[in-house]
């Protein structure tokens, strides 16, 4: 009788991972682009949000309003301009129509 005897495979224990002076660089500078573009987005959406500090009021347009009519009366002595800016701003519009039941936020003052 024979016996056959099986020895288990041997298998090398895999290196660990070593990465060169320049695997090292790339590495690095990844994770730093990635926390770079990480922050970017943070700072986006943070600019997005409106400061709430900023209090506003709702003006609902009437039939013969204009923006710089709701501007000049909301203005408070400052310039005209600048108050249908902000009014623009805060309502995403472009241009300087408004039409009658619309809804304005503008800058509350006092």
């Amino acid at each position: 009788m024979s016996s056959t005897s099986l020895a288990p495979a041997f298998r090398p224990a895999s290196p660990a991972l070593r990465l060169t002076r320049r695997g090292r660089l790339v590495v690095f500078v990844g994770s730093l682009l990635l926390a770079l573009a990480a922050a970017l987005v943070f700072a986006q959406v943070s600019a997005a949000i409106s400061d709430p500090s900023e209090s506003t009021d709702v003006v609902v347009v009437r039939s013969d309003d204009t923006l710089w009519s709701i501007a000049s009366a909301h203005a408070d002595g400052d310039d005209v301009r600048d108050a249908v800016a902000q009014i623009q701003q805060l309502n995403d519009l472009d241009g300087g129509l408004v039409r009658a039941g619309q809804h304005l936020l503008v800058p509350a003052h006092g």
